[in-house]
């Protein structure tokens, strides 16, 4: 059998593997172009689209060496041009097919070269003519170029069934650079659907939108080349991924205390939603937190029987004792309905490190005045972390959650300029912004943790591990982290299986 030119080969991104670092660069669509063109001018002709079909037939090989027939759905852009070079490297070693989808003379100068080379190394090329599922039933692998990084538009019928044939077909899928009908910056569709893969590779750049909304649902896993080519344009994100995060982790030394790791006090808890605060307050402790506090808002919270560790205060009680408000991480809104309201310019104005989540943030939402005196904290340089999911960050930005999944990179770091704040953006990759820098991008965690609670777990976790003196953004990263990484271990225990809160507290655990 030939053997492929030398090359340093695809690295696997998601899930991670041992070559994985910490945080991984996200660029976007903009920036990659420009340090194409600029690799481009630097290089021989066609050496970085060469790069890029080598890379992907290096993949193929590797994720699927038994695959008898391979079939290439090739686009009228750049994107077909590295399923052409693929195809001409796969075709010494199997059948392949490129359907293509595009004019011969109407391709650009690098795709129109890969064309003439996949030609001559007699690959067969079909015009895709609307018998794709037929092909794709007796293909063994399906390689979708078609669109990549270039689709701004709802694509055309012909793709767009293109791109229906791939997902009902029962061949695994292979995406060059992003699945075809996915936008690069944001991870939405720019039509009704987009390619489901089973693997991407993501050529020169990593792209925020394969790690976020949408994207996480159709990448499968995630796989890297850089062509040989190294950046100098600044990410506009970074991958967040449990890899390396260790050396970040709070340690416990022998001759440290309880009071050594702080104290956390959980603000919340009004009537009919105590279970919110007693989840965070547990999560918190597990978390390594040395004393937690429940400061129950209406009612009586009472002791917690199965973490009897846990104290129990008068909201009013811990509110008056600015001494240890000033000292402690509040984590304030879990549970707190209505009630949180009255007790937030307390909690803002005397706390140390304070955590808004859940009630907390639709109460700043609702009331202009504890919007100011949140950004006047801000100002002065006292540390705050929000935890919102979509829709309360869109009552805070005054848009709809649908825009801010659009543009989840942007609504995090808009709220992050206001109040400068940490901000905790949840969902299918959640962000982290603030605290200067690039936002990070989450690459753990999956619908498991759709469930009531899990968001409250997520607060006092991050806040466990703020009171032990990590930095403000180390806390927020290392919390999301972990949070995901224990959901992704219940999913390979029990997969589809919803994970309730009380369960995913009990699987919080480091990530070294």
């Amino acid at each position: 059998m030939p053997a492929l030119p030398p090359h340093s080969g695809p690295t696997r991104v998601i899930p991670a593997s041992e070559e994985s670092r910490a945080l991984w660069p996200l660029h976007s669509l903009a920036a990659t172009r420009a340090l194409e063109a600029d690799a481009a001018a630097a290089l021989p002709a066609h050496t970085l689209m060469r790069r890029a079909g080598l890379a992907t037939a290096r993949l193929c090989m590797a994720v699927a060496p038994h695959a008898r027939r391979v079939l290439v759905f090739a686009g009228p852009g750049n994107n077909g041009g590295d399923g052409f070079e693929a195809a001409m490297h796969l075709s010494a070693m199997r059948p392949v097919t490129v359907v293509f989808h595009g004019e011969p003379n109407a391709l650009p100068g690098d795709a129109a070269d890969a064309f003439a080379r996949a030609r001559e190394a007699g690959v067969e090329i079909v015009r895709g003519d609307g018998s794709a599922g037929a092909r794709i039933d007796g293909t063994d692998l399906v390689v979708d170029a078609l669109l990549g990084v270039g689709l701004n538009r709802e694509p055309a019928p012909s793709l767009a069934a293109a791109i229906d044939a791939m997902n009902a077909g029962p061949a695994p899928v292979l995406a060059v650079d992003v699945p075809s009908g996915l936008r690069a910056d944001d991870g939405t569709l720019a039509g009704s659907s987009a390619v489901r893969a089973r693997w991407t590779l993501s050529l020169l750049t990593l792209k925020p939108g394969l790690f976020t909304a949408a994207g996480r649902d159709h990448v499968g896993e995630v796989w890297f080349d850089a062509l040989d080519v190294h950046p100098r344009e600044a990410p506009a994100a970074e991958l967040l991924t449990s890899a390396g995060l260790a050396p970040s982790w709070p340690r416990r030394l022998h001759a440290q205390h309880k009071g050594s790791f702080g104290d956390v006090i959980v603000l919340g808890g009004s009537h009919g939603m105590t279970g919110a605060a007693w989840l965070a307050a547990r999560s918190a402790s597990v978390a390594g937190a040395g004393r937690v506090y429940l400061a129950a808002l209406e009612g009586e919270a009472n002791l917690d029987p199965v973490h009897p560790e846990l104290m129990h205060r008068e909201a009013a009680q811990m509110l008056e004792d600015r001494a240890m408000l000033a000292a402690s991480t509040l984590v304030c809104g879990c549970g707190g309905g209505d009630a949180i309201r009255a007790v937030m310019p307390a909690a803002i104005s005397r706390a140390g490190r304070l955590l808004i989540d859940a009630d907390g943030v639709n109460a700043l939402a609702r009331d202009p005045s504890l919007r100011r005196l949140l950004q006047q904290r801000g100002a002065a340089g006292r540390g705050t972390i929000l935890t919102p999911h979509p829709l309360e960050a869109a009552r805070l930005l005054g848009t709809s959650a649908q825009q801010v999944q659009a543009q989840r990179l942007a609504s995090a770091e808009s709220l992050a300029a206001e109040f400068r704040a940490v901000v905790v953006l949840k969902g299918s990759g959640t962000v982290v912004a603030g605290a200067g820098g690039p936002c990070a991008i989450n690459a753990t965690g999956n619908a498991s943790l759709a469930t009531a609670g899990t968001g409250d777990v997520l607060a006092g976790w991050i806040a466990g591990l703020w009171s032990q003196g990590l930095s403000i953004l180390d806390a927020a990263r290392l919390g999301v982290c972990a949070h995901g990484a224990a959901a992704d271990e219940w999913e390979r225990e029990a997969p589809g299986r919803a994970l309730t809160a009380g369960e995913l507290v009990a699987r919080l655990r480091p990530l070294y």
